[in-house]
This record gives structure tokens, sequence and C-alpha cells, in this order.
């Protein structure tokens, strides 16, 4: 049986690139080559990364970049833009909680819950971190965000998201948030490519810094930051705050 997320992708390339979501990529890109101090030698992994819209950017600036994701429909549309876009990307199909990288990459970036933390238990969450770790070179970072745990103890998160979705093609019918686990499950409606609408039984893990933090300790990073993460806009000075709806995480091996 197919899990939701994989169920949400299929037949998506196209409306996927609508999103409202997706519509940072520049200055994402910018907080990234900022990290990388521009040097154009380094490799990036890109987890999680859709219909390749940081790693096409991010080729288009000179880096090498290989962009991994589950969904072959929204490899197949990063495949046609990295084409029209006449930029090379290696794009390959991979499940994230089992990756055949090791001590290859300078940079892993995982943006916009592309993996973590959409994985039904913790331990799956867990197992991609794991992969990002082992993917990377000694000095190498990861750079990712993840749905804040902080907020949903301050704000209606339904109401979060009837604010989001105005404009965009997914609708969030029915939401819980569970204090026990931190995971929010909600059900979705959404029409594909094809014009066919599903509804979909979601549940997404919410963390807080103290766990992202022994997480990421636990997996030998030495350095770990936390920030609020603004769409298109991530930056060292946006303190994290219970308002933040997501966290920007940068962890250094």
């Amino acid at each position: 049986m197919k899990q939701w997320y994989e169920e949400l992708f299929e037949n998506y390339g196209l409306k996927y690139d609508n999103e409202v979501y997706v519509h940072g990529t520049i200055g994402e890109c910018d907080f990234f080559e900022k990290e990388l101090g521009y040097n154009k030698s380094v490799r990036i992994l890109d987890i999680g990364c859709g219909t390749g819209r940081h790693s096409i950017e991010l080729a288009q600036r000179g880096y090498k970049v290989v962009g991994i994701d589950q969904s072959e429909s929204l490899l197949k549309r990063a495949r046609e833009k990295a084409s029209e876009q006449k930029v090379q990307v290696d794009f390959q199909k991979h499940d994230a909680r089992n990756l055949p990288y090791l001590n290859e990459f300078n940079l892993v970036i995982m943006i916009c819950e592309g993996a973590f933390p959409l994985m039904e238990t913790d331990e799956m969450n867990f197992q991609i971190l794991q992969n990002a770790a082992k993917a990377l070179l000694a000095k190498g970072k990861l750079i990712c965000t993840t749905l804040n745990g902080l907020f949903p103890l301050f704000h209606s998160v339904k109401d979060f998201y009837d604010s989001q979705t105005k404009e965009e093609n997914i609708k969030c019918d029915i939401l819980s948030f569970d204090l026990m686990t931190f995971r929010e499950h909600n059900t979705i409606s959404v029409e594909d490519d094809f014009g066919n609408t599903k509804e979909l039984q979601c549940n997404e893990r919410y963390y807080v810094p103290s766990e992202i933090t022994w997480l990421l300790k636990s997996l030998n990073f030495k350095t770990i930051d936390i920030y609020g993460a603004k769409l298109g806009a991530f930056s060292r000075n946006d303190k994290l705050s219970t308002e933040d709806f997501e966290m920007l995480i940068v962890a250094e091996i």
C-alpha cells in the first residue's frame, strides 16, 4: 500500500511548480551559496528535490548537483526543465531512507519537507538524517527545513493552512495535532495534472529545536544552528520564534 506522500506526488510534476512554497528558490539558493563561500568546486546533494527547482538553479550558478526524489513524476518534470534550461543535473530516483552515498558531498540540502519529516515513524525520519550525514564529506554541511514544533503550541495549524492555501491546489479539510507525538494528522484534497481529485490522509512530524539538536549530535554533527525559515529569505539573522511555521537548520559534520 502506498503512503500518502507517494500518492500525492503521482502525476503531479506540473501542478507542483504552481504551489506557493516553491517561489522562494532564488533567495534560498543565495543563502546556500553564501554558506558554501561561493566555492564552485563543491558537490551538492538535493534530497527530495521535487521538480528540481534548487538543483537546477544551483547548476545554473555553476555547481555540481545530484538531485534525488522518490517520485518518478516529479523527476520527469525536473529532467524536462533541466533540458529546457540547458543545464546538467544528475537526477536519480532513490528513497531517502536508503541512499548509496558515502562521504561524497560538501553540502546536503533538504528543503520544504522534501523527505524529512514526512515519514510515518520517527525511526524512518532518523534514517533520512543518517543518510544525509553519511553522504557528507568532513566539514560538510547539512541545510534543511522542518516543521517547527513550537508553532502549534501557540497557534492553530488549520488556520495557518487556510490562510496559505487560497491560491494553492491542495486544500486541507480536517486537521488534528497530537501533543504526545507532535504529529499532525490531516485530510487533504488535491487535483493532479490530469484533473483527478484525490483525498489523502496525511501524517507529518513536528520537531522542537532541542530534539533536532540531539538527533544531529548523535550523528556526530559538531555545530548545529537553528533559525526561523522565511520563504525565499533564509538568514542567520532570523532568530527562531513561536511565529515561525518552519525552522531552518544549518549543521556541520
